[in-house]
């Protein structure tokens, strides 16, 4: 959670709020804190736990990293609320996607004094190694944002496609032209993790990373390009997309038929097709799934921070300097 950001995990007022070593003995070590919305929690075997953030000296008993299973005790987990969550409970239609869901199911990780054992511990306060424990992470990360969110938005793209044609509008100049933008935002992103990974190096262990400043790129990108698809997403869809009656209004004996003629398409079309094209839009393009986006992975600023650090603007600064000859004697020809 990091309580205050302006302070480091030691000079928080809740020790806590950084994930610390509480106790140690020949068995192992005892540890407390949270992690904060990690992807897929209550569907995990285990938990691995590390930094995520350059430590210091005083912040040794929170350079700590370990592996522990989700039934411990001491582990509480607490799912987070996702945008229309309850249709998972009362719909099927109106969820867009019941098969598999949007995202992974967010949960708030506590650890209230549990043991490790020495051999699920990987870092005990090691905090020189923090920094580069967590550049490792987040470019491994970000390298595979780039390809995960190109899934996502084929689908989006594929799903705009499929109405414009259920809608009459396929044909369209200016749709055709929209989804040719979207396919290339997305094919974008596609090209930064196949680039950061060919940019890839061995480690002294002989594993690969890949390129960082690429990687961190990737990330950027999805930061801004995902959102540029949902926005033409949304566009093309029409105001449907947030105001479309209910599957219980649809299924209603009484008005269901009124529901299921005037939301029919051309000809050949039921509504159904084109209601479940614009539900799974909608669960595509709105709320949760595009503040992932944004975040998962790094936010904005943390992708930037690493950005200007491997940018090398010194060595920029250099070509330009010699190609307008700043500190040469100017010569003159008469």
């Amino acid at each position: 959670p990091k309580g205050d950001r302006s302070l480091s995990p030691s000079q928080q007022q809740d020790p806590d709020l950084y994930v610390r070593i509480t106790g140690r003995n020949a068995e192992g070590i005892t540890v407390s804190g949270a992690k904060a919305h990690i992807t897929g929690a209550v569907n995990s075997h285990g938990h691995l736990v590390m930094p995520t953030a350059s430590m210091k000296k005083e912040d040794a008993d929170y350079a700590v990293a370990f592996y522990v299973p989700i039934d411990a005790p001491g582990v509480t987990h607490i799912f987070g609320r996702q945008t229309n969550d309850t249709r998972k409970c009362d719909c099927v239609l109106d969820q867009g996607n019941a098969e598999y869901g949007i995202v992974g199911g967010e949960a708030l990780i506590v650890l209230d004094n549990v043991f490790v054992p020495w051999k699920h511990v990987f870092m005990c306060g090691e905090f020189e190694f923090a920094y580069d424990m967590v550049e490792r992470f987040a470019t491994a990360h970000r390298q595979n944002y780039g390809g995960c969110k190109v899934g996502l938005a084929d689908v989006i793209i594929g799903a705009s496609y499929a109405l414009a044609e259920a809608q009459g509008t396929g044909r369209a100049a200016h749709v055709r032209d929209k989804l040719a933008e979207m396919a290339h935002l997305a094919e974008s992103l596609y090209c930064c993790s196949i680039a950061c990974s060919c940019q890839g190096y061995a480690l002294p262990a002989g594993n690969y990373m890949a390129d960082p400043l690429l990687a961190n790129v990737s990330k950027l990108n999805v930061t801004r390009n995902v959102y540029e698809i949902a926005r033409i997403a949304q566009d093309l869809t029409g105001g449907l997309l947030a105001t479309m009656p209910s599957e219980a209004d649809w299924q209603d004996p009484k008005i269901g038929k009124y529901v299921d003629k005037y939301l029919k398409g051309v000809a050949g079309v039921p509504a159904a097709t084109r209601m479940r094209l614009i539900r799974l839009l909608e669960a595509m393009t709105c709320g949760t799934a595009l503040v992932e986006s944004m975040h998962g992975a790094g936010s904005p600023q943390a992708l930037k921070i690493m950005i200007e650090r491997r940018a090398n603007f010194p060595r920029k600064k250099q070509l330009a300097e010699r190609l307008s000859k700043i500190g040469e004697t100017p010569r003159f020809v008469v």
